[in-house]
């Protein structure tokens, strides 16, 4: 499954739209003023499905991951000196990439390759190509690259 990632030009806040491989509208993504990255997730009809909120008081950036109002885990940058990496707490995936964090995978020691993620660093906007093996794990793709994007824009 293709997904392609957009954050909009004129917001205030965060809000990005995905879109599938054919155009149609997969998600959106609101920003919403709190204290940290706070980030809904609307399904194609706008119904909220998921939050990632950041946890501002801690050593190295995490974000806590909510499908509909049901806690699903945490997403934590390790400290690595080259490769950024991340550990998920509610699965076994982790996510490695590039050292400028353009470009990188999100694997499983048990099921294997889950996503690959790309950005197009040729945008005014973040703009990110998302390869998803199963889509079953489209949300949870979403949810980690979007946290991954709000940690980086968080230290720049």
């Amino acid at each position: 499954m293709q997904m392609y990632f957009r954050q909009r030009f004129f917001s205030w806040l965060d809000s990005y739209d995905i879109y599938g491989e054919n155009g149609e509208a997969l998600f959106t993504v609101e920003g919403k003023l709190s204290w940290g990255h706070r980030l809904h997730i609307l399904d194609a009809g706008g119904a909220h499905i998921g939050t990632i909120q950041e946890k501002v008081f801690t050593l190295l950036p995490q974000f806590e991951l909510y499908v509909g109002e049901a806690y699903l885990g945490c997403i934590r940058k390790e400290f690595t000196l080259f490769t950024p990496r991340f550990t998920i707490d509610c699965n076994d995936w982790q996510v490695e990439g590039q050292w400028l964090e353009w470009d990188y995978a999100i694997d499983s020691p048990s099921r294997g390759h889950i996503a690959s993620v790309s950005k197009d660093v040729f945008r005014m906007t973040d703009c990110y190509a998302i390869n998803v093996a199963d889509p079953q794990d489209a949300l949870g793709v979403l949810m980690v690259v979007l946290a991954i994007d709000a940690e980086k824009c968080s230290r720049s």
